[in-house]
């Protein structure tokens, strides 16, 4: 099962604090009440870090790599327990490390689950050889049944994890879609600005080229018109890709919002008044939404609009510091020859893009 770094970040976090201290609780008194010598603490202590070690492992989505040194260990320490140590607790480091790892396989997940009971309760049985007074349930029926419990929950948990996955994969889907679009919008900007132009400059480079013996005034004049028109279309040009064409805020607004819901990112927009410079504004909110679909795992979006400028807030922010983005830096000194300032900041994981003007 693959996520992206950030989420395999999250979710071994949520395993980490969730599931392991309960985990060390269990192990830690186990070994204080089932035991007597510190010898039999050993036996019990063995096989329960088998299970802590692959557990944490489990949670790096990195257990084939430690399974079956801590599946033998665990294996060993569950007959020398029933045999030595007079606890039927032993079980528990074998359980852990089998629910984990059997949901693992591709295949073959109910026999390894019916092997791995039997194998339980067939030890178990063993207790009867030193204790024929031995309560049979807690050393057979016990351990088997709780070990394939444990292996359902963990199922459950896998196919859990599964649907997390298929979601992400969606969201990214939707987010790398959200960006063609915008790159189509983008060849359609192109396309406005320069389709037009070039139709005429080619039928006034023929005009000029019928024209230059017959009338060369005449020729020399629309030859000044193309290069003006061509000169226009460069700066146009220019302005489109570096994002310094006017905009309507509004408009980008809106396709912000449709942007972000397509890409399953909750959007919220507050208005609290109309701001200034607001072509300038559509600009960076244009440029944001582009970098937020691009580099960012957000699950939201807030967009505050007040009368001095706009505030952009997004989570899902996997770094420390504030990256280079050299869109932003663009528009930073054309927010300041305006008059108003653009500022970039990161804390708690949350990513703010804010321009404001005095």
């Amino acid at each position: 099962m693959t996520f992206t770094p950030a989420t395999q970040g999250r979710l071994r976090r949520l395993n980490l604090v969730t599931a392991a201290p309960l985990l060390l609780f269990v192990a830690v008194l186990l070994s204080i009440l089932d035991t007597d010598t510190w010898w039999q603490i050993v036996i019990l202590a063995v096989g329960m870090i088998a299970a802590l070690v692959a557990f944490e492992r489990w949670t790096a989505n990195d257990l084939g790599r430690v399974v079956l040194p801590c599946f033998v260990v665990a294996a060993i320490v569950w007959p020398l327990s029933v045999l030595f140590t007079d606890s039927p607790n032993g079980y528990w480091g074998l359980c852990v490390v089998g629910s984990l790892a059997i949901p693992k396989m591709r295949r073959g997940r109910v026999l390894s689950t019916i092997l791995l009971a039997a194998l339980l309760a067939g030890v178990g049985l063993l207790r009867l050889t030193v204790a024929p007074e031995a309560n049979v349930v807690a050393y057979v029926a016990v351990p088997a049944v709780l070990t394939v419990v444990a292996i359902l929950f963990s199922v459950a948990g896998e196919r859990f994890y599964r649907v997390v996955q298929e979601l992400e994969e969606s969201k990214a889907r939707e987010a790398e879609l959200a960006v063609v679009r915008e790159r189509v919008r983008f060849a359609g900007d192109l396309h406005d600005i320069q389709g037009h132009t070039l139709h005429v400059v080619k039928l006034k480079a023929t005009l000029a080229q019928k024209l230059v013996h017959s009338d060369p005034s005449r020729a020399e004049e629309e030859l000044r018109e193309i290069h003006a028109l061509v000169s226009d279309t460069i700066t146009q040009t220019k302005e489109l890709a570096y994002a310094q064409r006017r905009l309507n805020l509004n408009v980008e607004l809106e396709n912000a919002k449709n942007l972000f819901e397509a890409a399953g990112i909750r959007v919220r927009i507050s208005r609290e008044s109309d701001p200034p410079a607001r072509e300038l504004l559509g600009q960076v909110l244009r440029e944001t939404t582009t970098n937020i679909l691009r580099h960012a795992s957000s699950t939201f979006v807030h967009i505050t609009l007040s009368g001095d400028g706009i505030v952009i807030v997004n989570d899902g922010f996997a770094g420390e510091s504030v990256p280079e983005l050299r869109g932003l830096s663009a528009l930073r000194q054309r927010v300041a020859d305006d008059g108003g300032e653009l500022t970039v900041s990161v804390a708690g994981g949350e990513f703010t893009t804010a321009a404001r003007f005095s």
